[in-house]
C-alpha cells in the first residue's frame, strides 16, 4: 500500500510540470514565432493571453467537475488533449491556427493542475500536507524553469521542437494519472461555499501574484532582447533561475507554512517580491538580470506555496473546487500581464517593472485581511 501511495504521489508531482512547461514555452521564442507566422511580436505575444484565459476561466468550474467525474478519467483525458493541441501548434501554418492550439492547451491545463494539487489532501496526512504542497509547487517551478530554457533552445533550431517536447511529456503522463472516483448526486461537492469572503481575498492575492511576478517571463525576455542584446538561447538561460528557485525552495516554504502559517509566509513573499521585480528594469547585464530574476523567483515561490496551503483548507467540502478557483485567478494574472504591462514597457521599461512589482502589495494587503483563525497554523 505504501508503494502504491508513492506511485500516486510521483504521478501528481510529475503532472505538476506540464502546465508551466506549455504555458511559458513561447516567452523566449516570440521573435522567431513572429517571423515564422508572418506577424508582429505584439500579435504573437497574445498567445500567452490566449493560453491563460481559458485556463483561468475554466478553473472556476474544473475542480468541482473533476470531483464529480473522477480525477482519474478527467486528468487522463486532459493529458490526451494536451498531446493533440501541442501537435496542432507545432504544425500551425498561420497565427490563427497557432492561437487556437494555444487556447486548447490552456483549456486542457484547467483540468490537470488544480485537480492534481487537490488530490494531495487525500494522499498525504494533514501534518505533512504543507511540505507536500510545497513539493508540488516545486515541481511546478521545475516546469516553469525548464520551459523558457526548452523554448529558447528550440528557437535556436526550430521553435516547433518545443511543442514536440510538450506533446511527448503529455503522452507519457496520460498513463500515470492520480486515482479518484466520481461523486454523483447528493454526494457531489457544493458550489456555494466557493463564494465566500475568504475565497475572495485568496483569489485577489492569487491574481496579483502572477500579474506582478510569475507572469512576467515574456517581459523579462523582451528586456533581455531589446536592452541587453541577448539571443533567444541566452534569454532562455537567464530566465531559468526564477523557476529553479521555486524548484529548490518549494518544500522549504511548505515546511515554514506548517510552522508559522501560510498567511505570514505569503505577506513576506509579496513584500519581498515587490522590490525584487522592480529592480529587473535597472539591470545592465544579462548576468545581473539572471541573478535578480532568480531571487524574485524565490519570493514568488514563497507567495505561491502560502496561497496553495491556505486554499487547501478554505472549503473542506470541495477542496478541488476551491483550489481550481484560486488557481484560475492566479493564472488570470498571467493572461492579463501582456495586456497590462506591454504598453507601459514601450513607454519605459523601468516604469513597467516598478509598476508590476508594486502590484504585489495588493496581495500582501489581502492576506493581512484574512482572520487569524482562517490560517491552518492558527487553528492548531
Amino acid at each position: 500500500m505504501a508503494d502504491v501511495s508513492r506511485i500516486r504521489l510521483g504521478a501528481v508531482y510529475a503532472g505538476a510540470t506540464i502546465g508551466p512547461l506549455a504555458g511559458g514555452l513561447v516567452a523566449p521564442m516570440l521573435p522567431e514565432l513572429s517571423e515564422s507566422l508572418r506577424t508582429s511580436v505584439t500579435d504573437v505575444a497574445s498567445s500567452v493571453t490566449v493560453y491563460f484565459i481559458p485556463f483561468a476561466v475554466l478553473q472556476l468550474v474544473s475542480g468541482t467537475l473533476g470531483e464529480r467525474w473522477g480525477l482519474r478519467r478527467t486528468v487522463r483525458a486532459a493529458y490526451l488533449v494536451f498531446v493533440v493541441a501541442s501537435l496542432g501548434c507545432m504544425v500551425a501554418p498561420n497565427l490563427g491556427v497557432f492561437l487556437a492550439g494555444r487556447a486548447v492547451l490552456g483549456a486542457a491545463n484547467a483540468f490537470t493542475s488544480p485537480l492534481l494539487l487537490a488530490s494531495l489532501g487525500d494522499l498525504v496526512p494533514r501534518e505533512r500536507l504543507g511540505r507536500a504542497v510545497g513539493m508540488y509547487a516545486s515541481c511546478m517551478s521545475g516546469g516553469q524553469s525548464f520551459s523558457p530554457l526548452i523554448g529558447g533552445l528550440a528557437a535556436g533550431v526550430d521553435w516547433r521542437l518545443g511543442f514536440a517536447v510538450v506533446a511527448a511529456v503529455s503522452a507519457m503522463l496520460a498513463f500515470a494519472p492520480p486515482l479518484g472516483e466520481p461523486r454523483p448526486g447528493t454526494e457531489a461537492p457544493p458550489w456555494r461555499p466557493l463564494l465566500s469572503p475568504r475565497m475572495g481575498l485568496l483569489s485577489t492575492s492569487a491574481l496579483v501574484s502572477f500579474l506582478g511576478s510569475a507572469g512576467l517571463p515574456f517581459l523579462v525576455a523582451l528586456y533581455a532582447h531589446d536592452f541587453l542584446a541577448a539571443s533567444p538561447e541566452m534569454a532562455g538561460v537567464a530566465l531559468v533561475g526564477f523557476g529553479l528557485a521555486g524548484l529548490v525552495l518549494g518544500p522549504v516554504w511548505g515546511t515554514v507554512c506548517d510552522r508559522i502559517g501560510g498567511r505570514a509566509v505569503g505577506v513576506i513573499g509579496a513584500l519581498a517580491g515587490t522590490g525584487l521585480v522592480a529592480v529587473i528594469g535597472l539591470t545592465g547585464s544579462l548576468l545581473s538580470l539572471a541573478l535578480w530574476w532568480t531571487v524574485a523567483g524565490a519570493a514568488s515561490s514563497m507567495l505561491t506555496v502560502s496561497l496553495q496551503n491556505l486554499t487547501m483548507s478554505a472549503v473542506p467540502g470541495n477542496r478541488a473546487g476551491a483550489v481550481s478557483v484560486v488557481s484560475g485567478f492566479r493564472f488570470a494574472g498571467s493572461a492579463l500581464a501582456p495586456t497590462a504591462w506591454l504598453p507601459v514597457y514601450h513607454n519605459g521599461s523601468t516604469i513597467a517593472f516598478v509598476a508590476a512589482g508594486s502590484s504585489q502589495l495588493i496581495a500582501a494587503a489581502a492576506l493581512l485581511c484574512l482572520r487569524g483563525r482562517d490560517d491552518p497554523a492558527a487553528v492548531r
